[in-house]
């Protein structure tokens, strides 16, 4: 084991791991991480806590991990190069260590115009290849980016986030080698629609033998409506078949919801069989509650201890 992640400990044992997302608060209170972890500790392996997603400024992912160790689930933190120079991300990396989070995911972060500070300066002193990096030097040299030795390393297991739905194609599967050479040891892909695209860009995945060096788990977004899933057919990056807005749009207003549930829990019963996933990521924006009927419908229960 590189760490002493229980994430990376159920990996190893070869389970499918299961992982879900939660949004930390627009305040300083802890009740809604609170509360979701409660909800979702039974039910998946590991909890995501964002980083001011879509660039709203929120509670931090740190502070969010630690009510969620408190309240006994397995945190993973998110860390985005937007806000942070080299300084700051390392000094966050040693405080997240030293406060037990053994878990953590690299990303760019979403542009600040997105947000609620449209003013605000962006940072990006590293993108999220060198973040891995550092992370990676720092765990296994022992090193800050500076070459300055440090005493007790972060020993953090490390993620990273790849869309095998952006364009161009060909380029996805080169793109996830990158991170996986700086030192990912695994990924949460974007939200899975188009299954038959996601089997494409996992056979050259599995041709550059990127599953045998790094732990791939696959990303979804349960859909509460036709009007929902309509939306994010035109949101960047996302692939949307027709054949899945037909069915939503065919099925009663009141009774979208639960199909929603219904096909996400088919569609990760689908994955599951594509060689090389080792793993789902449930992002239930807003709707964490719904997670555990998900994974239940998908016959991921009982999880392993």
């Amino acid at each position: 084991m590189k760490t002493e992640s229980r994430l990376e400990r159920l990996f190893n044992e070869g389970n499918f791991v299961v992982t879900a997302e939660v949004g930390p608060p627009k305040s300083a209170s802890s009740k809604g991480i609170i509360k979701n972890t409660e909800i979702l500790k039974d039910y998946v392996d590991g909890i995501n806590l964002t980083d001011n997603q879509t660039a709203i400024v929120r509670l931090s992912s740190i502070a969010a991990a630690v009510h969620v160790m408190n309240t006994g689930g397995e945190p993973i933190i998110q860390m985005t190069c937007r806000d942070r120079n080299r300084i700051a991300m390392q000094s966050d990396i040693l405080g997240a260590y030293s406060l037990g989070i053994r878990n953590l995911l690299c990303l760019s972060g979403d542009h600040q115009s997105f947000g609620n500070h449209q003013t605000g300066k962006n940072v990006y002193d590293l993108d999220s290849v060198q973040l891995i990096n550092c992370v990676k030097n720092m765990r296994d040299e022992k090193r800050f980016l500076c070459g300055e030795e440090m005493k007790v390393e972060p020993r953090m297991y490390i993620g990273c986030a790849e869309n095998p739905f952006g364009d161009p194609f060909e380029f996805r599967a080169m793109r996830l080698a990158k991170k996986v050479t700086a030192g990912a040891d695994f990924v949460q892909t974007q939200a899975i629609f188009d299954i038959p695209r996601f089997k494409r860009w996992m056979e050259m995945v599995c041709d550059m033998g990127l599953h045998e060096k790094v732990n791939i788990t696959a990303g979804f977004v349960p859909c509460k409506s036709y009007g929902g899933l309509k939306y994010m057919k035109d949101v960047p990056g996302m692939a949307i078949p027709d054949h899945l807005l037909a069915r939503m749009k065919g099925v009663p207003k009141e009774k979208q919801p639960d199909e929603g549930i219904a096909m996400v829990a088919e569609m990760i019963q689908e994955v599951r069989e594509i060689p090389g996933v080792r793993g789902v990521h449930i992002m239930a924006v807003m709707w964490e509650e719904k997670v555990p009927e998900i994974v239940e419908k998908a016959r991921l229960l009982p999880r392993p201890q």
